[in-house]
């Protein structure tokens, strides 16, 4: 019986790397693109207001 204890712990075991590696993948994935090597901004000219800004109340 002890060959039994011996096969569920190596299939755990198994199944942890297994899984392990799939979320250290994935991982891998997701950050390749968190870098922001090129330090580009989204902003590339400044916004002048040229009016001043109206708030109304909304009727009704």
């Amino acid at each position: 019986m002890a060959s039994d204890d011996d096969d569920d712990v190596s299939t755990t075991d198994e199944m942890k790397r297994k899984f392990r590696e799939a979320l250290d993948k994935k991982n891998a994935r997701q950050r390749s693109g968190e870098a922001h090597l090129d330090g580009d901004s989204a902003i590339h000219e400044k916004h002048d207001a040229h009016t001043q800004r109206q708030f109304r109340r909304k009727s009704g």
